[in-house]
């Protein structure tokens, strides 16, 4: 029966320029509502930064998952942290395996790249979010504090 399941589960690769309408779709979902024009500007910025998006292909063109990922070289370790910043799953596809094997597919690249811990970032009103980090070994470390700043050095 396990093997069914995984035969049906999407192609996973590596997001393109090209999936910026799906992605933008896709963070709709989340809560982070930006254009495919402002997912395309900033792109190859982000990218260059070592940056990368995985996505689940699914028939029809369209996409059922994307998970986003970053590195970061913190002073106080002595490798790399890898870090999931987005994880969404088309809510038409939730339960299948979706979300479970972008995780380990971003676990096996932070793996390949050398980091030592991987972390995950969840807005704290998403508890069914929680309990799935949970279920994947996850543990809850520490609080994590944002305060938004414009950035906007020219007022």
């Amino acid at each position: 029966m396990g093997t069914t399941v995984m035969s049906t589960l999407p192609a996973i690769r590596r997001a393109t320029r090209a999936d910026a309408p799906e992605l933008e779709r896709l963070f709709g979902i989340l809560g982070h509502p930006i254009g495919r024009e402002a997912i395309l500007a900033q792109w190859d910025a982000w990218m260059a930064q070592g940056n990368i998006a995985l996505v689940a292909d699914r028939q029809g063109g369209t996409l059922a998952g994307v998970i986003a990922l970053c590195y970061m070289r913190v002073l106080h370790r002595t490798r790399p942290v890898g870090r999931i910043s987005t994880l969404v799953v088309d809510s038409t596809v939730l339960g299948r395996g979706i979300g479970r094997s972008l995780v380990a597919a971003a676990e096996a690249i932070f793996t390949d790249a050398g980091c030592e811990l991987v972390e995950v970032t969840s807005n704290m009103r998403r508890a069914d979010a929680h309990a799935f980090y949970e279920r994947l070994g996850y543990e809850r470390t520490s609080y994590k504090f944002a305060k938004r700043i414009s950035g906007d050095r020219s007022a």
